[in-house]
């Protein structure tokens, strides 16, 4: 005679994921404490002209240097002007335009240029890499016998185009 078979009772079937939560607690500190922060590179201080006036006057102890960008209609630079100066264009006119920044500051490093400040008025159509290779000769040159950097001027400020 065969005897009949009684229907398993349903078990529920539950993970433990207190191991699934251990690993990824692990990988959370294991990545944590292996990050590692990369440094900005070429970091310039630059302050970009704010929209709204300021009803204060500002005490200026130097008046900022003026740095004049032109472009001709397709992008490229037609001049590289330092107060009334034309100093050119191309490579020759950023290095002329470090020799006149060096001229005014005298002495790199001075104490007294800690306030002083670059206006650069670029033309909008210029292209990007002329703004900064303006920047590169007002902040400063590589010391060819040493390889240091020589810091001339730190601020930076664009002019405001209104339109």
């Amino acid at each position: 005679m065969l005897k009949r078979q009684e229907p398993m009772s349903a078990e529920k079937l539950e993970t433990n994921m207190s191991a699934m939560i251990d690993i990824v607690f692990l990988l959370l500190i294991f990545f944590m404490l292996t990050l590692r922060v990369a440094e900005p590179e070429g970091e310039f201080n630059v302050n970009m002209p704010s929209n709204s006036i300021s009803c204060f006057g500002e005490d200026k102890g130097l008046p900022d240097i003026s740095v004049q960008l032109r472009a001709n209609p397709d992008g490229t630079l037609s001049g590289v002007f330092f107060g009334q100066r034309n100093l050119g264009t191309g490579p020759a006119a950023f290095e002329q335009l470090n020799i006149e920044i060096l001229k005014v500051i005298g002495r790199p490093g001075d104490p007294i240029t800690k306030d002083l400040a670059v206006e650069i008025d670029a033309d909008y159509e210029l292209h990007f890499s002329n703004v900064i290779n303006t920047v590169g000769a007002c902040t400063g040159r590589i010391d060819k016998r040493s390889g240091k950097v020589v810091k001339y001027i730190e601020k930076i400020k664009f002019k405001p185009h209104t339109t």
